[in-house]
């Protein structure tokens, strides 16, 4: 398993809808999301193959996360990562809305 060589860093690009995760400056992956109200639902996560296996996408997460606790909003995981992710740490289940066919329908509109 490699190991990244400097602490990956989280940031919330809200022009993009996403958090990106860098490692030594390079992008190494994100999760997208879109804003319904007080919702915040993530439907995408990546991490480059390059840094696989680093733990990146639990660390990216956990980020959103604490920001999302900042900003009061909840969580839609309707991304199969987020939605794993949430049922293992069940110590968030406090800021999580359903996937329901009403979300659904409306991030298909905003995503097109």
């Amino acid at each position: 398993m490699n190991e990244p060589s400097a602490a990956p860093t989280v940031e919330r690009v809200d022009a993009r809808h996403r958090y990106e995760i860098s490692v030594d400056g390079r992008r190494a992956g994100f999760t997208q999301y879109r804003d319904r109200g007080d919702q915040r639902v993530f439907f995408h996560t990546e991490i480059d193959e390059a840094f696989a296996g680093q733990g990146l996408a639990s660390r990216l997460v956990r980020q959103a996360i604490a920001d999302i606790e900042e900003t009061g909003k909840r969580i839609v995981a309707v991304c199969p990562y987020w939605a794993k992710y949430l049922t293992k740490h069940g110590e968030f289940a406090d800021l999580v809305d359903p996937v329901t066919p009403d979300v659904l329908r409306w991030l298909e509109g905003q995503l097109g």
